[in-house]
């Protein structure tokens, strides 16, 4: 359905939305959280795609095998945002949803099955999903709070899961096309080594640098910065960080405050209680004020 679903006649933007919403039983926040906009932009372009689809008379039928091949990568970010809520959903406030990545991983899993699917950034999306999963058991404590991930107990990391990750891996080198998939399931491997070495951090600061390359994202960019500290030290990452000013991003501030932490405790505090009042679910403000409350 998420073939027939992801219509070409439509933007993208809007095939995607009208599969979260009707496939996938995504509420307008999930999606407008999903999109990284607000919910009145996501009412618009799902009114206007239904308009056109109606004004147009679009039949919603499965496509032939030619449009399949066409269609796929619009199906892939479906089910890569399906999966995302999954991880972690602000809108529900809940640290994990395991139904939604479970469906996302099987749904993923029967492209793959399929000889006209079984394409390497398929792969690499399943790679990324198995990596990420590996570590649900750990990503959570008995009162279902919110775990990081320097804090996990990594005994608790799923290494069947870790090593479908990597033959999914090794599937996807097949050809010459690299996807956002290969890249950030080649992060989410250096992610299954916990030892906090240059080597890794070096590594995953180059997947960062050619992710942004290929598709740039606000949450990429953060994330590059936190891997640039990592590997530089947190002066350099710093000057990275101010230069985003991503002023109404929680994470944005959460990781001012890491990176100011040890070099001025005053404004890495005041990072931190900025994080706390934009952050939308109790799982983050508990982490966040834990960060505060270490300076007391």
């Amino acid at each position: 359905m998420m073939f027939a679903i992801c219509n070409p006649s439509i933007s993208m933007e809007a095939q995607i939305a009208l599969a979260l919403r009707i496939l996938c039983g995504f509420g307008i926040e999930e999606i407008a959280n999903a999109f990284l906009t607000n919910k009145e932009t996501i009412n618009k372009r799902l009114f206007r795609a239904k308009e056109k689809l109606q004004a147009e008379k679009v039949q919603i039928e499965f496509p032939s095998e030619k449009e399949i091949n066409k269609r796929l990568e619009t199906v892939l970010t479906t089910l890569y945002l399906l999966f995302n809520e999954g991880y972690y959903s602000e809108s529900n406030d809940m640290v994990l949803r395991e139904d939604f990545c479970v469906e996302a991983m099987r749904l993923t899993y029967l492209l793959i099955e399929n000889e006209l699917t079984n394409k390497p950034n398929v792969n690499a999306l399943l790679s990324l999903m198995c990596f990420h999963a590996s570590r649900f058991e750990a990503r959570k404590n008995e009162n279902g709070e919110l775990i990081l991930y320097d804090d996990q107990d990594e005994k608790l990391w799923n290494r069947n899961l870790i090593a479908k990750g990597l033959f999914y891996l090794n599937k996807s080198s097949h050809g010459n096309i690299i996807s956002k998939y290969h890249l950030e399931a080649s992060i989410a491997y250096w992610h299954t080594i916990k030892a906090d070495t240059r080597e890794k951090w070096n590594n995953i600061l180059q997947l960062y640098n050619r992710l942004l390359q290929i598709e740039y994202s606000p949450v990429a960019a953060l994330n590059r910065t936190f891997a640039l500290s990592k590997a530089n030290g947190k002066e350099e990452a710093i000057k990275e960080a101010e230069k985003l000013q991503l002023t109404s991003n929680q994470y944005y501030y959460a990781l001012l405050g890491e990176l100011y932490k040890g070099i001025d405790d005053d404004k890495a505090k005041q990072s931190f209680e900025k994080a706390y009042t934009l952050a939308k679910t109790n799982s983050d403000k508990q982490a966040i004020r834990k960060k505060i409350d270490a300076f007391s």
